[in-house]
């Protein structure tokens, strides 16, 4: 039997250069963001300004983690309790959270077959009034930005991009957070900078920054945020936004400033581990991938596929086998959430639980195999043996 050993929560070691200047950090005693000294620019503002040169983006603002920018940037962005947004309905649970956090109402768009917004139910549900679409690049999947934006247009509705898991990626050459009104990224231990938690959101637009920077908790200094609009826009938002403190601090900006230096190179390591896998897997009967569109330069830190026909209906065997090999992978058609796996049926506090016929019959047989850098290709091609094997059996099982 096939086994494999390595844990696929296991993530690579912080960099020394990283651990040495959180050391400092630690030993200045100076970890609150606003606790600097005459015009010192403090570890935060400075990974702001880096962060924003990267993507190509004005303004960003470092957060507590990347749900609550998410809530936030919806505030900052104009949402008024009891709006309705637009979402992916295959997500993770602190999307509709941020929107519920903020007063909004998640109105769930479905999922087509290679995992993305589906478009002409998103262009059907634009119709409803509408003002916000909260996109989730979900598991790293970029749709057709064109249509997005195109669709958004049309019906006047902010776009605001969930980009947890597309740091480093692009559609047509332009960054992925860099379509929207505003975009959000995730530092959470399982994304591509990893502070163990950890949010940054980024905009052109200087009211919603502003607004940002006062929800975050920056009382009245604001002015120690570098690249930031004049005081006259502050002084616009200043005493009508309330003050939700969700700073990042010193330390985890130490931690994330040296990282971001290496962030393209793991992209491409990332992308070699998951053509590996792809390969492999596309070998295997029974199996569907997703088709990678042309225009989209993906960060492959997951893999998802797709089990097809009876293997979809004893996908509960296929996990059983893959796990008592070692090969740890998701389902996201558990009616129950399993760890940080849960699906929109779950979402007991959606006002309106919507009939998605076609994205549950995605979700059924969905499962997601993440790809950490502490594997290598021989790892990957183990993998896919597994797999191969868990398949195998289960089929020879079947009547």
């Amino acid at each position: 039997m096939q086994t494999f050993s390595k844990p696929f929560t296991l993530q690579e070691p912080i960099p020394e250069e990283a651990i040495k200047r959180a050391v400092e950090v630690m030993r200045s005693g100076r970890l609150h963001r606003y606790n600097t000294l005459g015009d010192e620019l403090s570890e935060t503002s400075l990974l702001e300004s880096e962060f924003a040169e990267y993507l190509g983006a004005k303004y960003c603002l470092a957060c507590a983690s990347g749900g609550y920018a998410l809530h936030i940037a919806l505030l900052a962005a104009g949402l008024q309790k009891g709006e309705r947004v637009l979402s992916n309905a295959f997500t993770l649970s602190p999307v509709p959270g941020a929107i519920n956090n903020a007063g909004g109402i998640p109105i769930l768009v479905g999922s087509d077959p290679d995992y993305k917004i589906d478009i002409n139910d998103l262009r059907i549900k634009a119709r409803d009034g509408s003002k916000f679409l909260l996109l989730s690049h979900m598991r790293g999947h970029i749709p057709d930005m064109d249509e997005i934006l195109s669709i958004c247009t049309e019906h006047n509705i902010t776009l605001i991009e969930d980009c947890a898991h597309t740091l480093g990626a692009r559609w047509k050459g332009k960054a992925s957070g860099t379509f929207g009104q505003v975009a959000c990224f995730s530092t959470q231990t399982y994304k591509h900078l990893n502070s163990g938690e950890g949010g940054l959101l980024v905009t052109d637009d200087p009211d919603i920054i502003a607004r940002a920077v006062l929800h975050s908790g920056s009382y009245m200094f604001y002015e120690k945020h570098p690249n930031m609009p004049g005081n006259e826009v502050f002084e616009r938002h200043r005493l009508d936004t309330p003050n939700y403190s969700g700073r990042m601090d010193n330390l985890r900006a130490a931690i994330l400033r040296v990282q971001m230096r290496g962030l393209d190179e793991n992209c491409r390591r990332w992308n070699v581990l998951y053509t590996t896998v792809e390969q492999g897997l596309r070998k295997i009967d029974g199996i569907s991938l997703p088709e990678r569109p042309q225009y989209e330069e993906f960060v492959g830190s997951s893999i998802q596929f797709t089990l097809l026909g009876g293997l979809a209906a004893n996908v509960s065997n296929f996990l059983r086998a893959c796990t008592k090999r070692g090969v740890e992978i998701k389902w996201f058609g558990s009616d129950e959430p399993i760890g940080f796996t849960s699906r929109h049926e779950s979402w007991h506090y959606l006002e309106d639980q919507q009939s998605l016929e076609k994205t549950n019959m995605v979700l059924d047989g969905l499962c997601d195999l993440r790809l950490p850098l502490t594997f290598d290709q021989d790892d990957c091609n183990q993998i896919v043996a597994v797999i191969a094997e868990a398949i195998a059996e289960i089929t020879a099982s079947r009547p």
